[in-house]
């Protein structure tokens, strides 16, 4: 009698355990939460969600020394506070605290967003925040700073739109990647986050919530946002939709939070540069050409910054040289004239400033080309154009063009993780079951005249 109570006993146990085992496995089925997410919105939309963050604090690059965080919640939470601090390496004295009060802006009843700027941090190597309310708070959350010399990690994605749960598998495979003890030091991100720019629940399941489930890379890791056509309101009116896509306005002046442009909803500028380690990155607006963005070009490029940098990058959504697409829309709807002034115009001033390496999005596939640019052994001596457009959405892969000039062509979801150190720069394009597609290296000597090295 004794070894059937032990047998039945034994028999539970196990069945507890599948049924545990069961319900880890559909928690974390990038299906199951990509439904989870959408029960939460709809939920929230009809005011029957609790007062919660809806949006954990979200950190963006704002420059060389400032960060942009934002995040979202519920209900109106009174009197909100964000709360940070900068520590330099090695011991020292106790990093001073910063209390920033947030700019507020209620998008609708249960849409209420905060943003506030971070900074200066120079010479810090970590930086830790958290935002809090008298009803609300969340965990500390904290992110390095490498140094010139130090390894800098960055995951490089693009074009998550309309495929969530593909995302999420795709996040999946970074996890793998990186490990469960690290991860990359910021995400640059270039374009079509989401499907519609006004539409919130797409913000939310598209974007906000695969990459707070798969990693926490948006508070870990700064994000590098190059806003791409489907995330992106042209128009320059009080109402356009660019809530969560205006992270860098106040680039050069942080106090412009506070400005009626800001407030209104009118400012419009996304291009901006800063330093990842020993590269430096030229982020362009490909929807919005204008006088005033080829002028910051023609200026950066001719930068000090720039010029003396190691690696010298430009991220844009709209590649130059594209070659698939959908026939109908490229040929009758003229699509493939968007973005022809990257092409026509700024090409050639990448060519002539001795840019490195061009990424963009825009193109739901992935290509790699390597071009020799001249002869001059001073001189960086070719230009890599890398197109990065599969973090999720639906496939490109009808040929439109052939530019006979790409190494390297995959037709599927990947990701890349680009490591940058003094000496060189690592690229690693991955599939989502984290086999290597594509890779190259460009080395710089140490010493010697800027772009002098070699690529292979």
């Amino acid at each position: 009698m004794a070894m059937v109570r032990v047998r039945r006993l034994l028999l539970f146990a196990a069945a507890q355990a599948l049924v545990l085992w069961l319900l880890c496995l559909l928690a974390w089925n990038p299906r199951v939460q990509t439904a989870r997410t959408a029960l939460g919105d709809w939920l929230n939309g009809r005011h029957l969600y609790p007062c919660a963050f809806l949006k954990r604090p979200a950190v963006f690059a704002h420059g060389d020394s400032h960060y942009y965080v934002v995040w979202e919640t519920t209900c109106a939470s009174g009197t909100p506070v964000l709360e940070w601090w900068a520590e330099a390496a090695g011991s020292g004295p106790a990093p001073v605290r910063h209390y920033t009060k947030p700019s507020y802006r209620t998008i609708d009843g249960a849409h209420h967003r905060y943003t506030a700027i971070i900074g200066p941090v120079a010479g810090a190597a970590r930086v830790s925040y958290k935002a809090s309310s008298y009803r609300l708070s969340t965990a500390q959350h904290t992110f390095s700073r490498r140094g010139e010399s130090e390894r800098t990690r960055v995951l490089v994605i693009a074009d998550n739109q309309n495929g969530p749960t593909v995302f999420r598998r795709v996040l999946d495979a970074i996890q793998r990647h990186y490990g469960s003890g690290s991860g990359p030091d910021a995400v640059l991100h270039v374009g079509d986050a989401v499907q519609s720019v006004d539409s919130l629940g797409d913000w939310q399941k598209q974007m906000f919530s695969p990459m707070e489930d798969g990693g926490g890379y948006l508070q870990r890791a700064p994000l590098v946002f190059v806003p791409g056509n489907h995330d992106h309101d042209k128009r320059r009116t009080p109402n356009n939709a660019n809530v969560y896509a205006d992270m860098y306005h106040g680039l050069y002046r942080t106090d412009d939070l506070d400005s009626v442009a800001v407030k209104n909803g009118s400012y419009h500028r996304f291009h901006h540069s800063l330093s990842l380690g020993g590269a430096r990155l030229i982020v362009l607006d490909a929807e919005c050409p204008s006088e005033e963005q080829s002028a910051f070009l023609e200026r950066e490029l001719r930068s000090d910054a720039f010029q003396a940098a190691r690696f010298r990058i430009v991220a844009v959504h709209i590649p130059p040289f594209m070659e698939f697409w959908d026939p109908y829309a490229w040929n009758k709807k003229g699509e493939k004239h968007w973005g022809e002034h990257v092409r026509l115009e700024y090409n050639r001033l990448f060519r002539e400033h001795r840019v490195d390496l061009v990424i963009s999005g825009h193109q739901h596939n992935y290509q790699r080309s390597t071009v020799r640019r001249g002869e001059d052994p001073a001189r960086a001596s070719t230009i890599t154009y890398a197109i990065v457009g599969g973090a999720g959405g639906a496939l490109d892969r009808k040929r439109v063009e052939d530019w006979h000039m790409y190494n390297t062509t995959f037709l599927d979801h990947h990701f890349v993780a680009m490591d940058i150190d003094d000496r060189r720069l690592s690229w690693t394009a991955h599939n989502i079951a984290g086999t290597v597609v594509d890779s190259f290296v460009i080395e710089r000597q140490v010493h010697g005249p800027p772009g002098a090295g070699r690529e292979r």
